[in-house]
């Protein structure tokens, strides 16, 4: 008996979707960023666009780990499917998968 899923972290598809939605709120903040940056440039308030300019740059990092994050569970999930294929076939065709 299987139990119900309890978090967005009980299978690797659940984690990647999370890592999506992750990746789309963070476009949406650079998008917000870079409009208050835009902004606080105009008004020229050097120590708001140099904080703003700081936000950018996490948010930079921050997508580039999400990234990574995505192409990682990606590589997992492929993994899973290939051992599991193996494992199905090998039961299929009565070889013992422990051997």
């Amino acid at each position: 008996m299987t139990t119900p899923l309890q978090t967005p972290f009980d299978s690797v598809e659940n984690a990647h979707d999370y890592v999506r939605l992750l990746g789309e709120a963070i476009a949406e903040a650079k998008s917000e960023i870079a409009a208050d940056l835009a902004v606080a440039t105009k008004a020229r308030s050097e120590r708001r666009v140099q904080a703003l300019q700081i936000v950018q740059f996490k948010l930079d990092k921050l997508e580039q780990h999400l990234k990574t994050s995505s192409r990682l569970l990606n590589d997992l999930r492929s993994l899973r499917r290939l051992l599991l294929d193996e494992r199905l076939e090998s039961s299929a065709s009565g070889e013992d998968p422990a051997a």
